[in-house]
């Protein structure tokens, strides 16, 4: 199994519209092979942070997502947007699952 977080940097502000954006992800998600689990997460304490965390079959499958046409179309609006998106930077980590109960 495979992990994938991915640790956004929002201001406040621009939080509820980001929260927005993955909610239709989050059922877009479920049909991609290999995807096990997605969740956004909201950090309560700390401004600034919300997390994209993904779980996978294998390494494989999430690379294969990121070459995929539905990749494309999830990230398409940020790359055609001229403006600049509501994050200020992000912070990926990719985990191999050693334990799991």
């Amino acid at each position: 199994m495979y992990v994938v977080m991915n640790e956004l940097h929002v201001p406040k502000q621009a939080k509820e519209e980001l929260s927005n954006r993955f909610g239709n992800a989050a059922e877009n998600m479920k049909k991609v092979p290999g995807c096990l689990e997605f969740m956004f997460l909201g950090n309560e304490d700390e401004d600034g942070k919300q997390v994209v965390f993904t779980k996978w079959e294998t390494k494989e499958h999430y690379e294969e997502w990121l070459h995929s046409d539905a990749f494309k179309r999830a990230h398409k609006e940020k790359r055609e947007s001229k403006e600049k998106g509501p994050t200020t930077g992000n912070e990926l980590n990719a985990y191999t699952v050693i334990h799991q109960s």
